[in-house]
């Protein structure tokens, strides 16, 4: 081998990508066979099931109106925070953010749908700020690479939804998320730990594929009162008072006690206490739901 051949030898390395590492950049689009009914038309009011949740997020939900998203001065126009926005209704926009001097990577960057809520992910090694730094709704998301899988963590989150029933996931969240490619497909692992709101994490997952000629448009949303309604208003059920909890167990046949959740309700072991449980004779609601336009409620 010449030497001329042995000096360009680490140049060439040098230039070749790490071992493993993927790119995300591209357009994505959504898909829904995972929990369809509750991220296309949204979860039944009342529905806890598989959320590991205390006593202190069920209250929470259980003076939940839906009517809420309506109170202007607080509500319209709310975004999802960055755990949910990835389960949301909506596509999804990444590129990468690289250092010309160095070719090294800086960052990501997501785009979404709704709300066109931007995000960056640093890649670059630096620390999460202190716990005293302002909370956004997308959060400081950090990520670094285990073999061909990007591993985000994501803090200073503001509050806001697990489940869009009133299901709440506070401000003290630290999320972590598990991004995989698979060729045009990509699925994302979500672990959120709440120590104010659940007893222990919560596991999700959801999946996209590569749309190249998607184009994501203007999420149009502006204030504006929908109901005459007195200033300072914010609908809600007081303890005791929301008549629609059961609605879920009337429908789906589930023991009343399984829609309430809480972690025990995550495992297969439950399934043994539902002795009383039956199926009702015929699938009469969201029988087929694999996109927002075949889920029909009958």
């Amino acid at each position: 081998m010449s030497k001329a051949v042995l000096l360009a030898l680490p140049a060439i390395f040098l230039g070749v990508t790490a071992v493993g590492q993927a790119d995300f950049s591209g357009e994505w689009a959504p898909l829904y066979h995972e929990d369809g009914p509750e991220r296309l038309p949204g979860p039944e009011l009342g529905d806890y099931t598989e959320l590991p949740i205390n006593d202190a997020a069920r209250l929470r939900a259980d003076s939940w109106d839906a009517d809420r998203i309506s109170v202007v001065e607080q509500y319209q126009c709310r975004p999802h925070g960055s755990d949910y926005s990835m389960r949301g209704l909506g596509n999804m926009r990444v590129w990468r953010e690289i250092d010309q001097a160095t070719q090294r990577l800086i960052a990501f960057h997501t785009h979404m749908l709704a709300w066109v809520s931007e995000r960056t992910i640093y890649m670059d090694g630096r620390q999460h700020p202190p716990d005293y730094a302002p909370h956004t709704w997308q959060g400081f998301s950090t990520g670094v690479w285990e073999g061909n899988m990007l591993t985000i963590t994501t803090t200073h989150l503001k509050e806001n939804y697990i489940r869009r029933n009133g299901v709440p996931r506070s401000d003290q969240a630290t999320v972590t998320e598990h991004w995989m490619r698979h060729g045009d497909y990509l699925t994302v692992v979500t672990v959120i730990d709440d120590p104010v709101f659940l007893t222990e994490p919560l596991v999700r997952s959801d999946n996209w594929y590569v749309d190249p000629g998607q184009h994501i448009g203007i999420f149009g949303c502006e204030h504006a009162p929908e109901l005459p309604k007195p200033v300072g208003v914010v609908p809600h059920h007081l303890p005791g008072t929301n008549p629609y909890l059961r609605e879920i167990s009337e429908w789906y046949g589930i023991p009343y006690e399984a829609t309430r959740g809480g972690a025990e309700t995550l495992y297969p072991e439950y399934r043994q206490k539902l002795k009383d449980y039956k199926a009702p004779p015929k699938c009469d609601r969201y029988c087929t739901c694999t996109t927002l336009f075949d889920c029909q409620l009958r």
